[in-house]
């Protein structure tokens, strides 16, 4: 598991470590590891062109002794001095070893350029000279190494105020930063390369954390001998509608692929139609009443997609709500539990799966305030609603009181496209149904679905039913046992 930490948190357990070890031990520990990673990225460091933009903080010190270890390698360094002030060890050291003090012009023959401007203390927008740097730095051909995080990024929200530096690497230090896992930080860090300076035993428990292909394996149910259809466990699906039978076929086949032993749809007459067509393994109610009475024992439900809004789902929204297994609350169910927030209220567990305008309606918020902070904004959600969150977008991630969120790093932007998020509901619905928690559901239903996005897509268009198909190869390439 990557785990992720605020700027507060990290600078803690460095003073920590600092105390323990001679002066200048860690910075000499980072630009070790910066200097590294940009050799690889140089390929041949002799005669290359380095440009470092150097800012007044550790991050300009770090900067500058890496750039010290690649000029004693043949490479041409030279420094673009940003800051009031300069770690004056770290530039002497720079300049005893062949590099020098440039201007901005340097950037344009650069084969690679080291962002050491500001730290992860900075906050809020860049200001002058560093905008004009980042501006001309990331119009440059040399791709940009970031250290510790990209400048204009805040370390400990992924937020974004203005302009930032657009990596092609970030090299973090000690620990990965929060705003390295969340967009729109995320998307401007690149490829996040971890250096370990000493500080694993000196961190606190993460703000936030992104599962590995490791970590679903364990967490992924797994059929034993003694199985059956019902140990396996029974997902109910109330979902679809006259108007929307699709989101019925593509939530119930979501949950059929991620493996559940039986999935139990309940819907009217239409959507009941497409669901019996597409799926025969299927075992169907045609609800003549808003009620589940005859229905049969589910072990969980997914609620919402395509449901519609109108008396009658509200009804059924009602009735699944009043059970007492898990919801997952999708779609259209949103929209009424936003009207009605006490249907939340209950004493089994709920999982919401709303996207940004979704969670602004639930939680009576601007939907730009919630993409400008979602990670802000989802703990807000699981702390006010009681309720675990799934935020889907950019950066999906998963909240619940008093646990780290956890952000997805797998998925596509083809995912973007309709029918997607109901084969998701149907995969945590299928998960939940067999014994994971809504919190465990989510982050892994989240990650097989962002990965089986990639797969289907392999770089082209997709279709909702594409994911859904791709669901058992997913979660065949996250297992350590392919038998």
């Amino acid at each position: 598991m990557r785990t992720a930490y605020t700027a507060d948190q990290i600078r803690a357990a460095e003073q920590v470590l600092m105390a323990k070890l001679p002066p200048g031990t860690l910075m000499q520990r980072a630009a070790a590891g910066l200097a590294a990673v940009c050799a690889d990225l140089l390929g041949s460091v002799y005669g290359r062109r380095v440009v470092l933009l150097v800012g007044s903080g550790d991050n300009g010190g770090d900067a500058l002794y890496a750039g010290e270890r690649l000029a004693r390698r043949g490479a041409w360094v030279g420094a673009i001095l940003a800051g009031s002030r300069t770690h004056q060890a770290g530039l002497a050291a720079l300049q005893e070893a062949g590099g020098r003090v440039v201007d901005l012009a340097a950037l344009d023959r650069a084969d690679l350029i080291v962002d050491g401007l500001v730290g992860i203390g900075a906050s809020g927008a860049l200001r002058e000279p560093y905008r004009e740097l980042v501006q001309e730095a990331n119009a440059a051909r040399g791709p940009i190494v970031a250290v510790d995080v990209p400048s204009g990024v805040d370390a400990s929200t992924g937020r974004v105020q203005g302009t930032a530096v657009r990596a092609r690497v970030t090299v973090t230090m000690g620990a990965y930063k929060t705003g390295l896992l969340v967009d729109p930080g995320a998307d401007c860090a690149g490829r996040a390369e971890l250096v370990d300076i000493g500080l694993g035993s000196y961190l606190p428990d993460p703000d936030v954390a992104a599962l590995t292909d490791g970590d679903v394996d364990v967490l992924l149910p797994r059929p034993g001998k003694e199985s059956d259809k019902y140990r396996r466990g029974v997902l109910g699906v109330a979902a679809g509608s006259d108007l929307y039978t699709g989101a019925a076929v593509l939530a119930v086949g979501g949950a059929l692929r991620a493996g559940a032993g039986m999935v139990r749809y309940a819907g009217p007459a239409a959507p009941v139609a497409q669901v019996r067509a597409h799926w025969p393994e299927a075992v169907i109610t045609q609800l003549e009443r808003p009620s589940i009475d005859d229905v049969g024992r589910v072990q969980a439900w997914v609620l919402g997609p395509g449901l519609g809004t109108d008396d009658w789902a509200h009804e059924l929204a009602t009735r699944v709500l009043e059970s007492q297994v898990p919801v997952l609350i999708d779609a259209d169910a949103l929209t009424l539990v936003a009207r009605e927030r006490s249907l939340l209220f209950r004493s089994a567990p709920v999982l919401i799966t709303p996207h940004a305008g979704e969670l602004a309606r639930l939680i009576r918020a601007d939907r730009d305030d919630i993409e400008a902070a979602r990670l802000e904004h989802t703990r807000r959600a699981a702390a006010e609603l009681g309720v675990t969150v799934l935020l889907k977008g950019s950066t999906t991630m998963i909240a619940e009181d008093s646990r780290p969120v956890r952000v997805n790093g797998t998925g596509t932007s083809w995912l973007a496209t309709g029918g997607t998020g109901d084969v998701l509901s149907g995969v945590a619905g299928a998960l939940l149904a067999q014994g994971l928690s809504c919190y465990d559901a989510a982050a892994c239903a989240a990650y097989l679905h962002g990965l089986a996005g990639r797969m289907a897509a392999d770089g082209a268009p997709l279709a909702a039913a594409d994911v859904a198909t791709a669901i058992p190869a997913a979660m065949r390439a996250v297992s350590s046992d392919n038998t």
